[in-house]
């Protein structure tokens, strides 16, 4: 009765780009959990990174395997698909490799975006699994979650007739930093180059494994295959704008302009990461 005398249409609320639009809480495996606070114009991101790291165009037919409970099973299993049109596969039953091989070739799949975990319990299946099952339509696949090892990616070609694209990013960058695109080289074990728009280096860091700050900045590392701590830029459309009720916390993040992330990565002469 009440849907029935409801009206027909609503208004739309008026929304800035920097109006709160996402509370994405952290895993808490590094610590107690955090609300990372995120805008509308983070929309834009989802977008350009929906493009340049995953290849989306409109006829394509995407499963992003990650819960929507999690950063990317709303990033990437429900905004950037949206925005850029293409029909999406949801599936809410657990992993398990026969079922997932006939999704992949009944939907004709085109564009897979899935975990590193998840690849590696299909290679334990082993490749003669996929081999009975047409994933001819399959373009494209990438992963996130975790560091990729270099086996998963060399046994996508077998599997797959492709490698697998790893990217990189955090409940705080709200969308794809660092990504293998669609058209340059895959290096094993690589997570790939910044984005366009995305500037990222490495800082140095002390003998406690703290990040070095020298007169407010960090002290970057600039030769190559060197380790240190990634850090990004300052002031991109995903960026999270605060922890919620935590904003000294949310401060100790940033240094001279730059984001720490806390993970460790190295650089080589080519700029993969």
């Amino acid at each position: 009765m009440l849907m029935e005398a409801a009206p027909g249409d609503a208004g739309i609320a008026s929304t800035q780009g920097e109006d709160m639009a996402l509370l994405h809480f952290t895993s808490g495996t590094t610590g107690t959990p955090k609300g990372a606070i995120h805008v509308h114009e983070a929309v834009t991101a989802h977008y350009a990174t929906g493009l340049y790291a995953l290849d989306l165009h409109p006829d394509d037919v995407y499963w992003c395997t990650a819960d929507p409970g999690w950063v990317t099973g709303t990033s990437y299993g429900v905004i950037a698909p949206l925005v850029h049109g293409v029909t999406t596969v949801v599936d809410q039953e657990e992993m398990d490799a026969e079922r997932w091989y006939r999704i992949l070739a009944e939907q004709r799949v085109t564009v897979w975006y899935t975990a590193p975990t998840a690849l590696r319990m299909l290679m334990k299946a082993g490749a003669d699994r996929a081999s009975g099952h047409d994933l001819s339509a399959l373009r494209f696949v990438a992963s996130v979650g975790e560091p990729l090892n270099p086996e998963v990616v060399v046994w996508g070609r077998e599997a797959f007739g492709q490698p697998v694209h790893d990217n990189w990013w955090q409940t705080e960058t709200g969308g794809i930093m660092i990504a293998n695109f669609a058209a340059t080289e895959i290096r094993p074990g690589s997570m790939g180059r910044p984005l366009p728009g995305v500037e990222a280096a490495l800082v140095q860091r002390d003998e406690n494994g703290k990040p070095v700050i020298v007169d407010g900045l960090p002290v970057l590392v600039t030769e190559p295959d060197a380790m240190g701590e990634l850090a990004l830029r300052a002031g991109w459309p995903s960026m999270f704008r605060g922890y919620l009720h935590e904003e000294e916390r949310y401060r100790r993040c940033f240094a001279g302009g730059w984001y720490l992330t806390g993970d460790i990565a190295k650089r080589d002469a080519d700029g993969y990461y």
